[in-house]
């Protein structure tokens, strides 16, 4: 927040990056981080939020770049302005991995500044298939849904709490990487892993476009 209230005179975006702090995976053998890049515009409701994954080998320094396939998350690294259109934010942000070190799931934010479209998206990425899997509780009516962890009942699927804005009590859903999505009263989160604070956490470097 005190980023997008920095002034911005000028219609040119000024742009800051981030990195976040690292989630060791429960083998030690990788770590899952997150750079972000803030676009600034004139008008904090017209900035623009994106983010790019990475999968960190530990032991040979080799680097896995994950996307997720939501509405806002097409093209996470625009350079240039769009005019009249209003500002999102994107962020995919580590959360847990397996267990068995062998998937890592990470939040996707989106929302659109100055408005009530504000919502999650799950993505599973599987070490094995190197697939990602981008998940959200479908056949199911909600307005906003946040994700909390890995099902603790169902460990093949991920868990959220979904409903619509104004309603007391959201319901808990657990989804699968095929998008089924079945009813989860009375389950808990449950995550994996350990976070790594590094160097580069805070803003790292901006430029002018």
């Amino acid at each position: 927040m005190a980023t997008l209230t920095e002034q911005n005179p000028t219609s040119t975006p000024k742009l800051r990056y981030y990195r976040s702090q690292s989630l060791i995976s429960p083998d030690g053998q990788y770590a899952a981080y997150s750079r972000i890049q803030m676009q600034l515009s004139s008008h904090f409701t017209r900035s623009r939020v994106a983010s790019v994954l990475f999968i960190e080998n530990l032991r040979t320094g080799d680097l896995q770049t994950i996307t997720a396939a939501s509405p806002f998350a097409d093209n996470p690294f625009i350079d240039d302005e769009i005019p009249n259109q209003a500002g999102t934010i994107a962020i995919l942000i580590p959360v847990a991995w397996s267990e068995t070190s062998d998937r890592v799931l990470a939040r996707e934010f989106e929302a659109i500044f100055g408005s009530d479209i504000a919502s999650d998206f799950a993505v599973v990425w599987d070490r094995h298939s190197n697939r990602a899997h981008t998940l959200a509780p479908t056949q199911v009516r909600y307005s906003n849904a946040v994700l909390l962890g890995w099902s603790q009942t169902h460990p093949d699927r991920v868990l959220f709490r979904a409903g619509n804005l104004g309603d007391e009590n959201w319901l808990l859903y657990a989804v699968d990487v095929n998008g089924k999505t079945i009813y989860a009263t009375g389950d808990q989160p449950i995550t994996f892993g350990r976070v790594a604070n590094n160097i580069w956490a805070g803003p790292q470097a901006y430029a002018y476009s």
